[in-house]
């Protein structure tokens, strides 16, 4: 079941053209990391056609710029998420730039990825999925208090009651396991954006965290075919189960939906799929709480929290 409070008439074959349908983005600026390929490529170019400006952060700049080459009214800078140094040399250009940021999209992500230690020996999805973001969305605090309203999408997976956060091995350094890795950090994107909405609330800067559904795109990199064949998700030749995946453009829909729905601004901190806000809370306002707490303290950032 979903809830009736978010009052759209959209669903999971929604695409990013349907929920933009009489959206009128022009002036307004958002920054899309991950926004040069698979579901942050689909958002860069569904924001842009209603008129948005639209920063992409990149990994990798050059295979940005040839990503979107044909994509009018798009900035690409450098940035890795696996990197704070990084993300304050981005954050400090951006904020040079655009004195005001009206959605942010936290699109960039890993998955399931052979054990990967950056920057102080932080596990790989942790850092990059959560903390990365944790840190440019901290850092870009002051151009998303500036318009009159603000949205922050944290692009998550699909929930299961079974995730948890490993609070007293966070970064798995007694013994990896790429798929908890993982949902632990799809589960810190969840609570992120809870928490982010009840501070951001009192300064108009409201939150969401949507599943985007089964979708094939470069995030299945580090995955075999003889895995994804085992796991039910294609046969051995490769073709995708039927009925399983979304198409880009479908997967896409809900984090452009959650980012700029008119029928949204009454609302926040919510778990979204399929264009929908699900019934019930997916997470524990205690656990976002202290996520907050835990995450401030490895980056020594938290001026959201001071505001």
């Amino acid at each position: 079941m979903t809830s009736d409070t978010t009052h759209t008439r959209f669903g999971a074959h929604s695409t990013t053209a349907d929920v933009l349908a009489g959206i009128d983005l022009t002036g307004k600026t958002a920054l899309v990391t991950g926004g040069y390929s698979g579901l942050g490529l689909a958002t860069t170019r569904a924001l842009t056609r209603a008129g948005a400006g639209v920063v992409v952060p990149a990994l990798r700049p050059d295979a940005a710029q040839q990503a979107l080459a044909d994509v009018p009214g798009v900035e690409v800078d450098h940035l890795d998420l696996a990197d704070l140094a990084s993300v304050e040399a981005f954050a400090v250009r951006f904020l040079r730039s655009h004195p005001a940021l009206d959605i942010l999209i936290a699109s960039a992500g890993i998955m399931a990825c052979p054990e990967t230690r950056v920057g102080p020996g932080w596990e790989g999805h942790f850092a990059i999925n959560h903390l990365g973001h944790y840190a440019l969305t901290n850092l870009l605090w002051p151009a998303l208090t500036a318009p009159d309203t603000a949205r922050v999408v944290s692009v998550a997976s699909g929930r299961n009651p079974a995730w948890r956060i490993r609070w007293d091995d966070v970064q798995f350094e007694r013994g990896y396991d790429k798929w908890d890795a993982y949902t632990q950090s799809k589960l810190a994107n969840i609570l992120f954006a809870r928490h982010l909405d009840l501070l951001g609330r009192p300064h108009r800067v409201r939150a969401f965290s949507v599943n985007p559904g089964w979708i094939l795109t470069p995030l299945q990199r580090h995955l075999g075919v003889e895995e994804m064949v085992a796991a039910g998700w294609m046969d051995a030749d490769g073709t995708p189960a039927p009925g399983l995946f979304k198409t880009v453009e479908q997967g896409a829909a809900t984090q452009v939906w959650a980012a700029t729905s008119p029928h949204l601004d009454a609302n926040g901190g919510d778990y979204c799929a399929d264009c929908r806000i699900t019934d019930g809370s997916p997470t524990d306002s205690s656990e976002a709480a202290r996520l907050w707490v835990l995450s401030a303290d490895l980056t020594g950032l938290d001026l959201i929290g001071r505001a």
